[in-house]
């Protein structure tokens, strides 16, 4: 039996509101490593980040001791395309490479979860094996992400206008994770499909 060559890759995805972030700790609490790109990006412009000294030098004023200062950088690169494709030219090679050591490090791991947002908007679809699309009731949705601080109806509408439609996603996806039920049922789900990717990774190296 031959070992593949690496991790079968999951991206997991949900519009906001959807219970993402709930669904990506499941999948750790099964066992499965997660690369959590919004995670990363924070880390390394938060106090003491890694990236801190570039975003300086080219956006001068936009860090302090605490890190980033988003209203300051926001207000330099904000309707700025130019400005905003300098700023991603810093951050996306960093966060490949962190991609890529996080690869590295759970080579032998038969699963990995690629925990992205965006994952269809930016066609980061493209660098995973599948997709795994999180998803509740438009209802259950909107009474989430209404319930959150400072939060407001012209707000949500607003973001979810920059992000694909959840019927387009579930359309998309290659397996759909149903949050609309109780956690006990949503775990229930994860822990079924974390088994069965398990057994098609496992076929992978036959």
């Amino acid at each position: 039996m031959n070992a593949p060559d690496r991790p079968l890759i999951i991206g997991l995805t949900g519009s906001i509101g959807m219970g993402k972030s709930t669904v990506a700790a499941m999948f750790e609490h099964a066992g499965v490593p997660i690369f959590d790109a919004d995670a990363e990006v924070r880390a390394m412009q938060g106090p003491g980040g890694e990236l801190l000294d570039q975003i300086e030098a080219a956006f001068p004023g936009s860090t302090g001791p605490d890190g980033i200062n988003r209203e300051a950088l926001g207000g330099q690169v904000f309707a700025d395309k130019e400005k905003l494709a300098r700023l991603e030219a810093i951050v996306h090679p960093a966060v490949a490479q962190k991609r890529a050591q996080f690869l590295a490090d759970n080579a032998d791991a038969p699963l990995v979860l690629f925990d992205i947002p965006l994952l269809f908007e930016r066609g980061g679809h493209e660098a995973v094996d599948m997709v795994v699309v999180v998803s509740a009731p438009a209802e259950v949705q909107r009474e989430r992400v209404l319930a959150r601080p400072g939060m407001t109806p012209d707000k949500f509408e607003h973001i979810l206008g920059l992000q694909i439609p959840d019927a387009k996603k579930r359309e998309l996806a290659d397996h759909i994770i149903d949050t609309g039920a109780s956690l006990a049922e949503t775990e229930e789900q994860v822990l079924a499909l974390v088994a069965k990717l398990r057994a098609q990774a496992a076929q992978r190296g036959e």
